[in-house]
């Protein structure tokens, strides 16, 4: 007995089973976002929208994910990260118990948000635990947040799949009630296996809503909705007001979060950081280029090529299902080669992946369509890994964690641009001129894309940096 109790291997075994039981919430986010992707007709054909308004599920939950991951941070580490993991989950499981009632559009659109609202709460969270989980064991912190991000990433397979399935054997309702079992199982796997939360100072939630930085968040969210406002009509009627709007908002948020003692966004944290800030907008690009696919395909192949929401799923699983496999051998390239070198590789890849997408205005074969959603995401997962290693390399030390936090806004914000692309290129329909349309876009994106890896360095930065 005392031998198993100094066997080395048990604590590092705990900590895996632990990094699962978190994995099984923080999933919940891509997960949503993968089933939601291939629900987009249906949800339109279900409530008569078009489809620069059904996108609106997408924009409002990341938006809200967007605001609330940097405070739900804050909340983690005042209240207890399991003590916040596990009430994000409940709220999780609230809003799919609400989704299947829906009576109007709008309550779709709301419960995402409170979706948003709970799954925003996971990753944060998750994080704040990894020290305490990283004491008892032989994995480091760093390594913990990578299989995280690695597992999560790779989750957005399993979105398209799993909705696909549910939304054809028991309708739409059912990509909202599979959130029920998934929180319970998380709230359960959660309260075994997580560190209890170590005691802390009582402190009343008014004033940690006080030291939120209200209207910074405020402001923030003013100027994404008023810009995709004046986005989404641009092509047909735009309204300008909506544009002087968000630059007035843009300009009010960036005078607010520099000269705010305790920013919702940090905006200094950039200063003269030309590293770090290349690897939020490269990001936020190559996000763009995912996205825009992730959405866009499903809603080309069910309405012009004829396709149940089932076999769109099976489908777009080579979009995200390769990340996992191709990790080891993405890091040992850049252990050989550099950051610089795997980036460029991924991002020549995604260009072309980009381009091939023309192929789908001649044919919607399945092959072909397996073989493109394979060919973007294999770079795109070569992206991903580069990124987020030059993420923890350009970011100063000691503000990993609101580098990190601007990471996921990043991530948010090309999330909701996709939307902006594919709801402008299908205005007029879902034939294979709006989708070549649509292809073109992406294709520019990832030339963008391109050119800001290959281009865009900081000559002061040494050459085993992270370009």
């Amino acid at each position: 007995m005392s031998q198993r109790r100094s066997d080395p291997a048990a604590p590092a075994a705990r900590a895996d089973w632990t990094i699962a039981a978190l994995c099984t919430g923080t999933t919940l986010s891509a997960v949503n976002s993968g089933m939601v992707a291939v629900a987009l007709v249906t949800l339109q054909r279900e409530f008569s929208v078009d489809v620069a308004t059904v996108t609106w599920v997408i924009t409002a939950f990341y938006l809200t994910s967007a605001v609330l991951q940097p405070v739900m941070g804050r909340i983690a580490d005042r209240y207890g990260p399991r003590r916040v993991f596990t009430i994000g989950l409940a709220i999780v499981a609230v809003a799919g118990a609400l989704g299947p009632f829906a009576p109007a559009f709008g309550w779709v659109v709301a419960v995402r948000v409170l979706l948003a609202v709970g799954t925003s709460t996971t990753f944060p969270s998750a994080a704040a635990m990894l020290r305490s989980i990283a004491a008892t064991s032989t994995l480091s912190a760093p390594k913990m947040i990578a299989r995280i991000q690695l597992v999560d990433t790779s989750s957005a397979a399993v979105g398209p799949v799993l909705g696909g399935l549910l939304i054809t054997a028991f309708g739409w309702e059912a990509i909202f009630w599979v959130n029920v079992p998934l929180a319970a199982l998380a709230i359960l796997a959660t309260r075994v296996l997580a560190p209890r939360d170590a005691a802390r100072e009582h402190v009343p939630l008014r004033r940690t809503v006080a030291e939120s930085d209200l209207p910074g968040i405020i402001l923030f969210a003013a100027t994404v909705v008023t810009l995709l406002l004046f986005l989404l009509d641009i092509a047909t009627d735009p309204n300008w007001w909506f544009l002087v709007a968000a630059i007035i908002a843009g300009s009010l948020f960036a005078w607010r979060e520099l000269t705010c003692t305790t920013p919702f966004m940090d905006l200094r944290l950039l200063g003269d950081n030309l590293p770090l800030i290349r690897v939020y907008v490269t990001f936020i690009l190559a996000n763009l280029v995912l996205y825009s696919a992730l959405f866009g395909v499903p809603q080309y192949l069910e309405n012009h090529g004829g396709y149940r929401t089932d076999a769109v799923g099976a489908l777009m699983l080579p979009l995200a299902a390769f990340t996992v496999i191709l990790a080891p051998v993405v890091e040992r390239m850049i252990d050989r080669r550099g950051i610089r070198t795997a980036l460029v590789a991924g991002s020549i890849g995604l260009a072309a992946s980009a381009l091939a997408l023309q192929l789908l205005a001649g044919s919607t074969s399945p092959w072909i369509v397996l073989l493109l959603m394979a060919a973007v995401g294999v770079p795109y997962g070569i992206v991903l890994i580069s990124i987020t290693q030059s993420l923890y390399v350009a970011a100063p030390p000691d503000r990993v964690g609101q580098a990190a936090g601007l990471f996921q806004t990043a991530r948010s914000l090309g999330s909701i641009g996709s939307t902006v692309v594919v709801g402008l290129s299908f205005a007029g329909g879902t034939d294979p001129t709006d989708w070549t349309l649509l292809a073109t876009v992406i294709a520019v994106l990832a030339g963008l894309f391109l050119a800001a890896v290959v281009l865009w360095r900081d000559k002061r930065a040494a050459p085993a940096g992270p370009e």
